[in-house]
């Protein structure tokens, strides 16, 4: 199969591209260290330019790009760990659960002024006592106390917390024996409740990436802040999680081709022994390889894609690509990092930043071991086979 740009998507994919290329990748420095008058003015622009939030549904301001159109944006839009920010899609996934699942009172609270970019929301799931490889563990109750749910655990990895309106908070509403994936719901809880507790920010691999430890000391929010039914906590979540895997692979091959292209400029430009680093075999060699590890991530992930929008869940598919993706990404943007030998450990290229990135997308929605073990399974059990003893 071939996934070429289809035309209606290629000339909106193209303003994208340039304003990434043009616009945020060079505020980058700027943006890393925390100016957010830079920011804003990316957002405006991109109003201006018609490329904001493209992937949101018309009804709620966005774009209104279907699914699989979108897919093609994601990837250029990859390019910078800015892009969703500045484009303002950032907030895709939880605009979609909300619009879906939330009650009309939180809807229009946020809903609108979510997609506009005025409010920002976060997601707490991941806790630091347990395995998050088995959500099942989590530890995080909320009992029913009249009209209200009352909220108390600890949760990290709250992406954004410290400057979101809401967390959306994954706990356990069901008593014990209860069936572990029918056990857990999920609430929407303001940040301005009281018993909300920032306890710190986690830098990741030496950056702070605003990702927050947030503890719930009996925080009581109303009864009607639950989405969706009791104890369906994990279909939302798979729901939320499918396309998002999705959403991943396709920015990671944003900045697994960006990579790609600092290192095929560094193999022209730099000379050793006598010729440039193109004509050394071995510097061929992370060439051919990072260009068929990117071409056959993209191909799988374009499939799941696909699977997706014709109304497939595509477990196997996403399965795949969440390994592949996040190996592919490694992979590329460690030999960029080869090539361009000591200035690529300093922070005078962005493969630095990249690289720590990287590295995390092996162990975010789910460890790879995970989704090896899961995917493998299903394969086993598509094709009748039983598992090896």
């Amino acid at each position: 199969m071939l996934f070429p740009v289809p035309d209606r998507v290629r000339d909106v994919r193209d303003a994208v591209h340039a304003f990434m290329t043009e616009r945020v990748e060079p505020a980058e420095p700027a943006l890393n260290a925390g100016d957010r008058e830079k920011l804003l003015k990316l957002r405006q622009e991109a109003k201006d330019e018609g490329l904001w939030a493209l992937g949101h549904p018309a009804e709620l301001g966005g774009g209104g790009m279907p699914f699989l159109d979108y897919v093609y944006i994601n990837e250029v839009q990859g390019r910078s760990e800015w892009g969703q920010l500045a484009l303002g899609t950032f907030t895709l996934q939880d605009s979609l659960m909300l619009h879906r699942y939330a009650s009309p009172r939180w809807r229009e609270r946020y809903l609108a002024p979510m997609v506009a970019g005025e409010v920002s929301p976060s997601f707490a799931m991941t806790e630091p006592a347990y395995a998050g490889s088995d959500p099942t563990q989590l530890r995080t109750r909320a009992v029913l106390d009249g009209d209200h749910w009352v909220i108390s655990g600890r949760k990290w990895f709250t992406t954004g917390a410290g400057e979101a309106a809401y967390t959306t908070v994954m706990c356990r509403t069901e008593p014990e024996g209860a069936p572990p994936h029918r056990s857990f719901s999920m609430i929407v809880v303001p940040t301005d409740t009281p018993g909300y507790e920032i306890v710190r920010e986690t830098p990741v691999l030496g950056l702070n990436g605003g990702h927050y430890e947030v503890a719930y000391n009996d925080v009581r929010v109303p009864a009607d802040n639950l989405l969706g039914p009791r104890g369906h906590g994990f279909v939302i979540a798979q729901e939320r999680l499918g396309p998002g895997r999705i959403f991943h692979c396709m920015r990671w091959l944003g900045q697994a081709q960006r990579a790609f292209e600092l290192m095929c400029a560094r193999l022209g430009s730099r000379v050793a022994f006598g010729e440039p680093l193109s004509a050394k075999q071995l510097m061929q060699q992370h060439v051919f390889d990072s260009y068929t590890e990117i071409q056959a991530a993209r191909m799988l992930t374009l499939q799941g894609a696909e699977q997706i929008d014709a109304g497939d869940q595509a477990r196997i598919e996403i399965g795949a690509i969440k390994v592949v993706g996040a190996r592919m990404l490694h992979n590329v943007i460690d030999r960029a990092i080869q090539v361009h030998g000591a200035a690529g450990l300093t922070d005078d290229t962005p493969l630095s930043r990249m690289y720590r990135h990287a590295r995390e997308a092996r162990i975010y929605d789910g460890p790879d071991e995970v989704h090896i073990q899961s995917t493998a399974k299903r394969i086993l059990k598509k094709l009748g086979r039983e598992e090896p003893a």
